[in-house]
């Protein structure tokens, strides 16, 4: 059974649909520590409900973000971890983090990527008149967000949207479609090859799956 931690900076919405797909059997995994950079997170509170071991590891006692990571990545360490997954973690990696757990390290990200990197997705989406927004679970590289991506979900926009109403149609597909990747690298049949994601042996496209309302897996 594969050791996942989980990395978080606030509510947690998405730590707690792995902590359910887990518990229901759907993820072949365990959550062994879920690190904040924030105190406040309310997700520390959903993972001590769930009997998941946390820590905290504020940014703001360190000189330079090369030594938080280095403390970081000691944190995640202790948990001899297989998988890390960023759930909301708002922290710019540095590059020797990054490759200290290259291929370990998964992300979700509120756009179709390539479209939108960064923050303000939402709005910004609006803005360009899309029609269409959606998410992103990736990979993580030296590149801000532009890891290979895994797989992909859409939602509409329709006229008169605002940003918490978009927001809200994406946090459902992330809450579905960020298991259903934990699951996939869990079961071996995902890995990073050099700046590809493949899965069951086969290259995903540069967007990735395009996942389907009716190819949604659930938990039982």
């Amino acid at each position: 059974m594969k050791s996942i931690v989980v990395l978080i900076s606030g509510s947690g919405s998405n730590l707690q649909a792995l902590l359910d797909s887990c518990a229901a059997g759907f993820i072949p995994g365990k959550i062994t520590g879920v690190i904040s950079n924030k105190a406040n997170a309310f997700g520390l509170k959903r993972a001590e409900a769930a009997g998941i071991s946390t820590a905290v590891l504020s940014h703001k006692g360190f000189d330079s973000r090369e030594a938080y990571d280095q403390a970081l990545i000691a944190a995640i360490e202790q948990f001899k971890p297989d998988l890390i997954v960023l759930a909301g973690f708002m922290r710019i990696l540095t590059a020797e983090f990054v490759q200290h757990f290259s291929g370990k390290l998964l992300n979700i990200h509120p756009s179709l990527l390539p479209k939108y990197q960064g923050l303000a997705t939402h709005q910004r989406a609006i803005d360009a008149g899309d029609t269409e927004h959606g998410c992103s679970v990736h990979f993580v590289t030296e590149q801000l967000d532009g890891g290979p991506v895994i797989l992909q979900a859409k939602v509409p926009i329709f006229p008169g949207d605002d940003a918490s109403i978009v927001a809200e149609r994406v946090h459902a597909q992330e809450h579905q479609i960020y298991p259903l990747v934990v699951r996939w690298f869990c079961q071996d049949r995902l890995q990073q090859r050099a700046n590809e994601a493949w899965l069951d042996g086969n290259v995903l496209p540069a967007q990735g799956y395009a996942q389907d309302e009716d190819d949604v897996e659930v938990a039982p």
